[in-house]
Formats: structure tokens, C-alpha cells, sequence
């Protein structure tokens, strides 16, 4: 059952804590003490060192930690066309705390371009020696959630079919353009999944006039469509999050309103997905994941606390898991990044370390 491509047994979300090194020449960088290139110049050196900390903690796969990014999703949104960042009149709202106040909206068609995170991804490949680099982006379907059609410019897009086709293409786009600077394993990064499962997050959808099984069904149409054509020796996994900022969340209930539609019917390889705590719900949903098709990474051990799992009662969580897919179509995973936003996470490296090697250890015995 041990399995020799992505994803494996024992994988990872994606970001890590940023270093002390990053830090500081982030701050030297914004004050002009340095210059871009020795700011990339820091951030090499913290991405070899971080990809060989993977290693030694017995991962076959491994991430930049994300430390280019000062988020998981406005960064990459940053590197598209038509796509314009812009000082939001407040954060996104987490369980009592706020991000920076950003937010995108789309000035221009939509496409991929050269997009500055190929080679990000070029350099996160020369340096995984033999591990598989895997590259995270955000999801389509973020594009558009967070603002709908207010942050979309009607003048260039008066109507949303035409927004959503050229919305999917540049995603396909972006997945060709990986694939063919070398990427075979290519994760999308998801909160909106996890929305549509919150009773609050329905009813604030549903008030700013959205139909939030509508927009389930259209958000699995984009990524199909996106999907299509996908080589294939590329792994596509479809993280689900429901919020993860300096160790606070925005959604909780379980999958069951959207399981039918996203496990059934989105084309993507595997789904990571937080089973954390009682706000992701039972593994019942998992009911829907087809048999033999996908696999399901189970996200059992925090990310937010540096308080480790007992192994045997992950364990005996994935074998409750089991009951509803089988056993060889299941992976293990921390539920989230440790740092989704340069921020982080309350917890030390050290304390991460040793959640991912709980990951791997558990994986091991399992399978």
C-alpha cells in the first residue's frame, strides 16, 4: 500500500514558518537597504535549507515553504493579467483577529502570461534533490469569492459566463505552464469549499445576493474545465481550508453540503482535507469520493498548535476514516500550511518539525 508518486502517504499542505532571515531581509527590503535580488538572494538560501529539513524528516515530497509570498493567495493573483491589487477598506475577518486589509479586483481579460512564480518553481525543483518539488497555488474559484462581481470590472466583463470561461482557461494555462517547466505535482489551494459548508458563511452569501449551490456548481464547472487536458504524470490535489491566519479560522461545519458535487464530480487526482477538530465534521462525506479514482489526504494533525497528536488516536481515526473509503485510497497530512500568511502560526519551527515528523512516523506504521 506504500505508494512511489504524489500523493504520498505522509505529505504536507504546503507553507512553513518563515525564518528569522526572511524576515529581516523582508524588512530591509520594503526600507531599501537592499535590492530585489539580494532579497532572492536570502530567500534561495532559506528554500535549499528548508527543502533539506523535509527531507530529514523522511518527506518524498517537498514545498518552498512558500517563502517567497507574503500570502497564499494575493502573490500569485499579484503575477496574473488583468488582476489588480488594492488597499481594501478593511481584512478578511478570522475568530477574532483581522489580515492586513488587501484585496483584488479584475481591471482587465484574465490570462496566465509569464507568470514570475514558474520560476519560483524552477528554483524549488534544482534544489529537491531527490524528493518531488510540488508547487501550491490558489484555487479559480478564490478569484472570485472573495469579492464577486463588485471587484470585476463590468465594462470588461459584463458578462460573467465569458468571466468564468476566461477564468478557467488561465487556470488551464497556469497548469500546462507548470507542466511544462517541469512540475508534476500541482496543489490548489481552496477556502471557498470549506465556506460553502458554514451556515454563517451561507447566510453572507446568500445577503449579498449569491446562491451558494449555484455557485458550488459553478466553481466545480471552472475547475473541470480547467482540468481539461491535464497531462497525465501531473498529480492536481485540491486543498479545502477554512481559514488559516496566525492560528485562527473563519468557517466551520462539515463537508456534506458540498461533498456530493465536489467529490463527485470535481476531476482533481486527490483532496486535502482538515479533519482536525469538531468543526470539520465526521468522515462520513467521504462516502462520495469514487472508488479507485481519487485519494483523500486526511489533515489529522494541526497545524495550528504546537501540542502533538497521540499517534494511536490519529490511528484509530483513520481507520474510522476507512469505513467510508477504502484504506488504500487515504493519505495523512498536517490540516493546513504552519504559515499561510507570512505571519505564522502560534507555534516554534521546532514544534513544526516535529508535527511533520509525527506525519511521516504515523505513515509509516499505517502503511
Amino acid at each position: 500500500m506504500q505508494r512511489q508518486h504524489a500523493p504520498y502517504r505522509a505529505d504536507v499542505v504546503g507553507s512553513f514558518l518563515r525564518p528569522d532571515a526572511i524576515k529581516q531581509a523582508r524588512v530591509k527590503f520594503a526600507s531599501g537597504e537592499i535590492d530585489a535580488q539580494q532579497l532572492r538572494a536570502v530567500e534561495d538560501e532559506a528554500i535549499r535549507h528548508v527543502v533539506e529539513q523535509q527531507c530529514a524528516c523522511g518527506l518524498h515530497v517537498v514545498t518552498d515553504g512558500e517563502f517567497r509570498r507574503a500570502w497564499w493567495h494575493f502573490d500569485f493573483f499579484d503575477g496574473l493579467q488583468g488582476v489588480e491589487r488594492y488597499e481594501s477598506e478593511q481584512g478578511i475577518q478570522f475568530n477574532g483577529v483581522q489580515t492586513k486589509a488587501h484585496g483584488v479586483r479584475v481591471t482587465g481579460k484574465l490570462g496566465f502570461g509569464s507568470h514570475p512564480m514558474l520560476d519560483d518553481f524552477r528554483y524549488l525543483q534544482s534544489v529537491s534533490g531527490n524528493a518531488q518539488p510540488k508547487m501550491t497555488i490558489p484555487s479559480p474559484s478564490v478569484l472570485h469569492f472573495r469579492g464577486g462581481r463588485k471587484v470585476i470590472d463590468a465594462t470588461v466583463y459584463p458578462d460573467l459566463d465569458v468571466y468564468f470561461d476566461d477564468l478557467a482557461q488561465t487556470w488551464r494555462d497556469a497548469i500546462h505552464a507548470f507542466y511544462a517547466a517541469g512540475c508534476r505535482n500541482l496543489q490548489l489551494d481552496d477556502t471557498v469549499w470549506a465556506y460553502l459548508c458554514s451556515d454563517d458563511q451561507r447566510r453572507q452569501i446568500l445577503e449579498r445576493g449569491d446562491d451558494p449551490d449555484q455557485l458550488a456548481r459553478t466553481y466545480a464547472r471552472v475547475l473541470n474545465k480547467a482540468l481539461e487536458g491535464k497531462p497525465d504524470d501531473l498529480t492536481i490535489g485540491l486543498h479545502v481550508c477554512r481559514g488559516n491566519f496566525r492560528s485562527t479560522w473563519i468557517s466551520e461545519g462539515g463537508y456534506e453540503p458540498v461533498a456530493e458535487i465536489l467529490f463527485g464530480t470535481v476531476n482533481v487526482d486527490a483532496f486535502f482535507l482538515e479533519y482536525d477538530n469538531d468543526r470539520s465534521g465526521d468522515f462520513a462525506p467521504l462516502r462520495f469520493i469514487r472508488p479507485g479514482k481519487q485519494q483523500v489526504v486526511l489533515g489529522l494533525i494541526t497545524t495550528k498548535s504546537g501540542e502533538l497528536e497521540n499517534p494511536e488516536g490519529v490511528k484509530a481515526r483513520l481507520e474510522e476514516a476507512a469505513k467510508y473509503v477504502a484504506k488504500d485510497q487515504i493519505c495523512l497530512s498536517p490540516q493546513c500550511g504552519f504559515a499561510s500568511t507570512e505571519e505564522g502560526n502560534a507555534l516554534t519551527e521546532a514544534q513544526q518539525w516535529d508535527k511533520v515528523r509525527l506525519v511521516t512516523q504515523i505513515a509509516s506504521e499505517v502503511w
